[in-house]
């Protein structure tokens, strides 16, 4: 076991699930001034002092501060810190190689490795869409093949504490900088073998000075802390899992920390100082992709594949496994997400079907239609998760069309927004600016 070093002033500001009263702080160096990480400062997809615009056009340049051309591929978030923001990516270097297709079993829909690649973690100035510098921190042949065709081998998003940026690019290292692209710490996970040869994607979660990485795949998955400032390991705990996408969230209930990690078989509370399992829940899917989110005292988690599951766990009085027990407050079987994950916002919770175009609300407390599901008119197929700000929601397709819809009962359209690129990864959300990384472009959308 290792001592504790987490401040709890710190953690106040820094960790995912933050208290209410963080939201009002407007300072610019606070995290909820910023998108901090995956699902931005409160974790929930929610920005609370954001206000980014209704509408933008690519073609007659409205709303579009500037765009920038990003090298190689990757579909992570990118994260926000006052006028710093960073995106990862893989970029094929070399010459052409003999097509190398993954070994898994039952590998399908997937890119052959044609070169090697070097990973990078680029910083872009906010004010002009500069790259002020982009740091090569590994190089290798992919080793598993290329992937999924819609995936990327960057998949992971950033996170940063305001000082330090980390970047996880699963069996090719985790990485820590300084805001000058200065490494400053690196750390091998090990290769991991993801079920189908699909690739890698779990992003990894700060609180304080304590980072958590989910590594769950077809050997043998673990989940692991680390502490932020030198990458030594605080505490690493098996996992009976099989392969999932899951980030975990870290959240703080009846004065203990701990780690939410989704999971096949279950999905499970970590102490976040030790590892130990304070709870376990089962009934969500294989091929668990979507995190979960928390808020006053409850878990709500989804999944969608060989079923729909979506449940919803209150955390006072839960010890050990609850499955099957009154601490699992509401269950939904219709409409669960599968690649986006759910968006919590105020008191309702918001979600994506399997591959459907629908989205649907419900309240977060009783799991109730509020007013339930929405099919979304113009969009096709979505990966990118749902932002809330302001009194809206956006939902982004993978063609480039974002729908702005009302945040409340009726879920109405406000504006439908196109750009010329096809956007995998999700938003993120900063003062009046909307961040939306394409397959070629990264825009600054704003009044």
């Amino acid at each position: 076991m290792v001592k504790s070093t987490l401040s709890a002033a710190v953690l106040a500001l820094l960790i995912i699930g933050a208290v209410a009263d963080v939201r009002s702080d407007d300072r610019a160096d606070s995290p909820v001034a910023n998108w901090p990480q995956w699902r931005g400062p409160i974790g929930t997809g929610v920005a609370p002092q954001a206000d980014p615009p209704l509408e933008w056009s690519e073609r007659d340049g409205k709303n579009i501060r500037w765009k920038t051309e990003l090298p190689g591929r990757g579909h992570s978030t990118p994260i926000v810190w006052g006028d710093h923001i960073f995106v990862t990516a893989a970029v094929p270097i070399g010459p052409a190689l003999k097509p190398r297709m993954s070994q898994a079993p039952g590998a399908h829909d997937n890119l052959p490795a044609t070169h090697r690649h070097k990973f990078l973690v680029i910083a872009i100035d906010r004010a002009d869409g500069k790259i002020r510098w982009q740091r090569s921190v590994h190089e290798a042949l992919p080793h598993d093949g290329g992937g999924h065709n819609t995936g990327s081998l960057a998949s992971s998003s950033p996170v940063t504490d305001g000082e330090r940026v980390i970047a996880s690019f699963g069996s090719n290292g985790l990485y820590c900088l300084d805001f000058d692209g200065k490494l400053l710490w690196q750390v091998d996970l090990g290769k991991m073998q993801s079920l189908h040869g699909h690739g890698e994607g779990s992003s990894p979660a700060l609180a304080g000075q304590t980072l958590v990485v989910n590594c769950d795949h077809e050997g043998e998955s673990f989940v692991v802390a680390l502490d932020t400032r030198t990458g030594e390991e605080r505490w690493k705990v098996k996992r009976d899992e099989v392969t999932s996408w899951s980030t975990p969230i870290v959240i703080e209930h009846g004065g203990r920390w701990q780690a939410i990690v989704n999971g096949t078989r279950r999905m499970r509370g970590y102490d976040l100082e030790t590892g130990k399992i304070l709870w376990e829940c089962g009934g969500l899917s294989s091929n668990v992709v979507a995190s979960p989110v928390y808020s006053d005292g409850m878990v709500f988690a989804g999944s969608s594949y060989e079923k729909r599951a979506l449940l919803a766990v209150r955390l006072d009085g839960s010890r050990g496994d609850v499955t099957d027990t009154k601490q699992v407050a509401w269950t939904r079987n219709r409409g669960a997400p599968y690649v986006p994950s759910p968006l919590l916002y105020d008191d309702a919770l918001y979600y994506l079907g399997h591959y459907q175009g629908v989205l649907s609300r419900v309240n977060a407390k009783t799991g109730n239609d509020q007013p339930g599901a929405m099919r979304l008119p113009g969009l096709g197929d979505i990966y990118a998760s749902p932002v809330g700000a302001a009194g809206r929601v956006y939902v982004t397709d993978r063609e480039g069309t974002t729908l702005v819809l009302a945040h409340s009962d009726r879920m109405k359209v406000l504006a439908e927004n196109r750009l010329d690129d096809r956007v995998n990864a999700s938003a993120s959300l900063a003062g009046r600016d909307l961040f939306l990384r394409g397959e070629r472009f990264l825009y600054c959308l704003g009044e």
